[in-house]
């Protein structure tokens, strides 16, 4: 493609005709702080190739990396052993180099991949459809507000106090854009979700109530009384998953009332990746919601000789329909991260997630069991599945996560990190055990935990 710059006058004429004075006026809404006011300060203007390699290679040192330590975080991103055979097939031309599947009738491979994949989602959620996947999980859950409020013509979501705070953060700011209330909350640090405190906050204006299972501490719970609730008041419920490993070991929320289940695809088939890319996951229990529903929608059908074939059944993005008749402007299909779910969850099958499942659960019982021996640590949980929460006596839980680091174990992330304003959070450290931690990385765990309380006492 040429490079076609423009003039003075074509940059003038584009600004009065959208009403903008000047190009900093697109940017009225980005913070002042976070604008630059000229190049980037202490940075060379240039340098050879050699140089730059040499320089990102020791910034890249810097870094306390996943591999080879002990390795317990979690909230809302985990490591899972991903087998070769992921790589080896999502890496074959025909997937690695695909998009969209603007001409359907010749991505008959990447279309039944997405049948495949959206079949998967659906069992693993307990629903009746999932859509073609989504930009992540924080972004799903937007949408999944978006279209409560679409389907139940009302304007306020109410959001449990124990979802991830970041992608309440993200609800938050997309509603500034659309008028929606939102009625966010923060955890309270005991045993059990408050339930009864969650329901009472539903009324009749309500659109949606938005749940973590397991929410940000890691507690599990029977949802069916957060459904019966909003559903007595017309509303839908909506149920965050971060961990789809844990639905080989727990209910499906679909099987509990869930009305639109979102989720992050990540820990099947997608590694940490230093934060991405990753995947969003979307379904819906009732068939009746289809065409409210955000992104694409992949169907099974047979062509004029009676061959089994698949088509784009459904795409409510913009690119495709009337800007005004969209669903969403972000439902952006991870393709290849959706196909390395799906090779991933086809390898395990339902009885190897039910044993990864399993493996994950008997590893994060046992590593709660050694830490709760720790003088001054104490699980807060009752309930869960491979994370949970530790309550440090005394101690700010940041403090102690910097001080492990400095030993080579990464221990688990502070929800004060999370929540920098709630003074109850700051002592409480979340800690993320998978198949991929040993004993061994338990016990080293443990054992540095207890120097960094005798230290503390001397």
């Amino acid at each position: 493609m040429r490079y076609l710059p423009l003039t003075d006058t074509d940059r003038s004429e584009m600004l009065a005709r959208i009403g903008a004075d000047s190009i900093d006026d697109l940017f009225v809404d980005v913070p002042e702080i976070a604008r630059l006011d000229g190049p980037i300060r202490d940075l060379p203007m240039h340098a050879s190739e050699m140089a730059v390699e040499r320089h990102m290679k020791a910034l890249a040192a810097k870094n306390l990396a996943a591999e080879g330590r002990p390795f317990f975080l979690g909230a809302g991103a985990y490591r899972h052993h991903i087998p070769a055979s992921v790589d080896h097939i999502i890496q074959r031309g025909e997937f690695l180099t695909a998009y969209t599947p603007y001409q359907p009738e010749i991505a008959q491979g990447t279309l039944q991949m997405l049948f495949e994949f959206q079949t998967q989602v659906a069992r693993l959620y307990g629903c009746a459809v999932a859509n073609a996947s989504l930009y992540d999980g924080s972004t799903a859950c937007w949408e999944a507000v978006a279209m409560a409020t679409r389907v139940t013509k009302k304007k306020r979501a109410v959001l449990s106090g124990a979802l991830h705070p970041h992608y309440s953060e993200v609800v938050r700011t997309m509603a500034k854009f659309t008028g929606d209330i939102i009625a966010d909350a923060r955890p309270a640090i005991q045993a059990e979700p408050d339930i009864a405190g969650l329901t009472s906050r539903i009324d009749e204006d309500t659109a949606c109530v938005v749940v973590q299972y397991p929410d940000i501490l890691g507690r599990v719970s029977d949802l069916s009384a957060i459904a019966d609730a909003a559903h007595e008041k017309g509303a839908l419920l909506v149920v965050v998953n971060t961990e789809p490993v844990a639905l080989g070991a727990i209910r499906a929320p679909g099987d509990m009332g869930a009305d639109i289940v979102v989720g992050e695809g990540q820990s099947i088939g997608v590694g940490l990746n230093f934060g991405g890319p990753y995947l969003g996951l979307f379904a819906v229990r009732d068939p009746k919601h289809v065409r409210q529903m955000p992104g694409r929608l992949c169907g099974e059908t047979t062509d004029a000789e009676g061959k089994r074939g698949f088509v784009l059944t459904l795409s409510t993005r913009e690119q495709h329909i009337r800007r005004e008749k969209a669903t969403s402007n972000i439902c952006t299909n991870s393709g290849l991260c959706a196909l390395a779910f799906s090779v991933h969850m086809t390898l395990l099958g339902e009885k190897g997630l039910r044993e990864l499942a399993a493996e994950n659960h008997r590893l994060a019982c046992k590593a709660a069991d050694r830490l709760a021996q720790v003088p001054g640590v104490t699980v807060l949980n009752n309930a869960f599945f491979n994370e949970f929460t530790l309550m440090l006596d005394g101690r700010p839980a940041r403090d102690v996560v910097r001080a492990l680091a400095d030993r080579g174990v990464l221990g688990g992330v502070s929800l004060g990190r999370l929540y920098p304003g709630v003074e109850a959070l700051q002592q409480a450290l979340l800690v993320a055990v998978t198949e991929t931690t040993t004993d061994a990385d338990i016990e080293t765990l443990a054992t540095e935990l207890e120097a960094l309380v005798k230290e503390a006492v001397q």
